[in-house]
């Protein structure tokens, strides 16, 4: 990629801050457009550096059980691609510098058509693409395309992935690499602080990029001795889960489901702003 993107900047901005990226993931649409938009514009000022936004997808099979409901009740609700990238360029009239990243599967993806979907989440405002269930051998599929329309395309290592396998996974990545700190699906379980700091220094000992850490993060603590070997942690299942216990009986939002995910996210800012 010839030229920088929100994410490029925004790593550049926190290494001469010296502290670590707070990554936040919500799913789109979760519980409603209405009440998701709200989260998503309060996501910046609460601490998020950059803000990972889920495309609900019915089968999302390497999610735990919060994300995959969440992803249900997004799609219950009536959300779909279209409003998605919606969702991001109406964030993108409110904040122009904080990075928005797609996650999740390639299915959602294909449906859209690969073409109409990268002009679109381009020109919406989307900044970078991770896509979990499309391998290194398939980059010209939807990575390669995908940089070449200017976006970051973010590849996931995990604790499985050698040394003769890390070459092909970070051959296309930029932006950041993001490594999946457990074996296993989202929110299964804790991370072993130590195990993750040798893993990110192998990882950064063959790439420039920024290497962040997710699943398994829970807490400000927790995320505060992760980032002391990283450049930043991601936080979802904690996030989605506040979300699904706000929820009134019918699964509707009350007032507590807005104000409970930007309170979790800003203890998490704070801890990662005092490591």
């Amino acid at each position: 990629m010839t030229h920088a993107t929100r994410i490029d900047a925004r790593f550049a901005q926190l290494k001469k801050e010296q502290r670590p990226a707070l990554v936040t993931f919500v799913s789109a649409g979760d519980p409603d457009l209405e009440t998701s938009e709200k989260i998503l514009a309060g996501l910046p000022a609460a601490g998020a550096d950059i803000i990972e936004l889920g495309m609900p997808f019915s089968d999302p099979m390497a999610d735990g059980p919060a994300i995959q409901a969440s992803s249900l009740r997004a799609l219950k609700a009536g959300h779909n691609m279209t409003k998605t990238l919606a969702m991001v360029r109406r964030f993108r009239e409110r904040d122009q510098t904080t990075p928005i990243v797609l996650m999740g599967y390639y299915n959602p993806i294909y449906v859209y058509g690969n073409a109409r979907f990268l002009a679109d989440a381009k020109a919406a405002g989307v900044d970078g693409l991770i896509v979990v269930d499309v391998p290194p051998e398939a980059d010209e599929e939807l990575c390669l395309p995908a940089v070449d329309a200017g976006l970051n395309f973010i590849r996931l290592a995990t604790p499985t992935t050698d040394d003769k396998r890390l070459p092909a996974v970070l051959k296309n990545t930029s932006g950041f690499v993001y490594y999946v700190s457990i074996t296993g699906i989202t929110g299964a379980a804790a991370p072993v602080v130590d195990d993750v700091h040798a893993q990110v220094k192998r990882i950064k000992g063959q790439t420039p990029l920024p290497v962040v850490v997710g699943f398994g993060v829970r807490s400000g603590p927790q995320a505060k001795a992760i980032s002391r070997g990283a450049d930043g942690v991601v936080v979802g299942s904690a996030i989605v889960a506040v979300i699904e216990k706000s929820l009134g009986s019918k699964g509707e939002a009350t007032p507590e489901t807005v104000s409970g995910v930007l309170a979790l996210v800003n203890e998490l800012g704070a801890a990662l702003r005092s490591a």
